[in-house]
């Protein structure tokens, strides 16, 4: 996720660390928050695979800063990372919203069709947080009102999301009239 996130916002522009993170941290932050410790590794592995190019330039009033940008390499295995996205990146809501979040860099619209596809396909197999020998528990079956809260509000979220995956699917779908 986090070296999606890098390659997908440096597929917008150059930025330098501090800009990247801030980027990162408003995608993912309140649920997943980037570390130094994180992100900074990421970048060099990056750099190493030669998916990123750094440079160095002065800064407006403080030390010089590292500016990132996207290599052809990059591109390439951002736009295979958004074709082939992980299952986890399909399963997991927040995985998937960045996915979402760059997915317009996938130039095929049948290609990101399939993308929101394989993610509607999960959504419609029932599920729950919580089983009763071995079946999904409803909202109406939780005998807890906290757990009621909790099945209520993801199927109503399901249901939104589902109902705006079968829009889109549609409209990418579509014959271009062009």
């Amino acid at each position: 996720m986090l070296e999606l996130s890098i390659l997908g916002f440096l597929a917008e522009e150059p930025l330098h660390g501090y800009e990247l993170k801030e980027r990162i941290k408003a995608l993912t932050g309140h649920v997943r928050p980037v570390s130094d410790g994180a992100l900074y590794p990421a970048i060099n592995r990056l750099v190493a695979a030669g998916t990123l190019d750094q440079h160095t330039e002065d800064g407006a009033s403080a030390a010089p800063r590292r500016v990132l940008t996207l290599t052809e390499q990059g591109r390439a295995d951002l736009l295979e990372r958004l074709r082939r996205p992980k299952q986890a990146e399909i399963t997991d809501q927040v995985r998937f919203n960045t996915v979402l979040a760059f997915l317009r860099h996938l130039p095929d619209r049948l290609e990101q069709a399939a993308v929101l596809q394989r993610r509607l396909d999960f959504l419609q197999t029932p599920t729950s947080f919580f089983y009763d020998d071995g079946e999904p528990v409803r909202a109406e079956q939780a005998h807890d009102l906290f757990r009621q809260g909790m099945l209520r509000v993801a199927r109503a979220t399901g249901r939104a999301e589902r109902h705006w995956l079968h829009e889109a699917i549609a409209e990418l779908t579509r014959p271009d009239p062009g």
